[in-house]
């Protein structure tokens, strides 16, 4: 049995839960893994252009809006596992895996679809 003094409180734990950074930022880090490849793909598509023609600019488009997309919920995301860990009560992103799914069938599809008219 431990004693209270050596307890941490919650407010004083990075993101206000016991678990200071380890999952959230794990989680965070492979969204932003995510991310940087999208962003990666998004300059490779760019290069292909001379050789492809403006089709591939709709897999660029895909490929850069997600991206984008996961920048701009980044922080958010983080938040609210944070808030969930501390209270114990934490739901799956649903729409979030859902989305980047949809995208990557997305690339995917379209990359068929340019190499084929190609």
């Amino acid at each position: 049995m431990s004693s209270g003094a050596d307890q941490v409180p919650a407010s004083r734990t990075a993101g206000g839960h016991g678990d200071p950074g380890l999952q959230p930022e794990r989680t965070s880090l492979a969204w932003g893994r995510t991310m940087l490849a999208l962003v990666t793909v998004s300059a490779i598509f760019l290069r292909w252009l001379p050789q492809h023609g403006l089709p591939i600019l709709m897999l660029f488009a895909v490929s850069s809006a997600a991206a984008l997309a996961i920048y701009l919920t980044q922080r958010r995301r983080y938040r609210v596992r944070s808030r969930g860990l501390s209270r114990e009560r934490l739901d799956a992103d649903i729409t979030a895996v859902l989305w980047t799914a949809f995208a990557g069938v997305a690339l995917g599809c379209l990359g068929i679809g340019v190499v084929l008219a190609g």
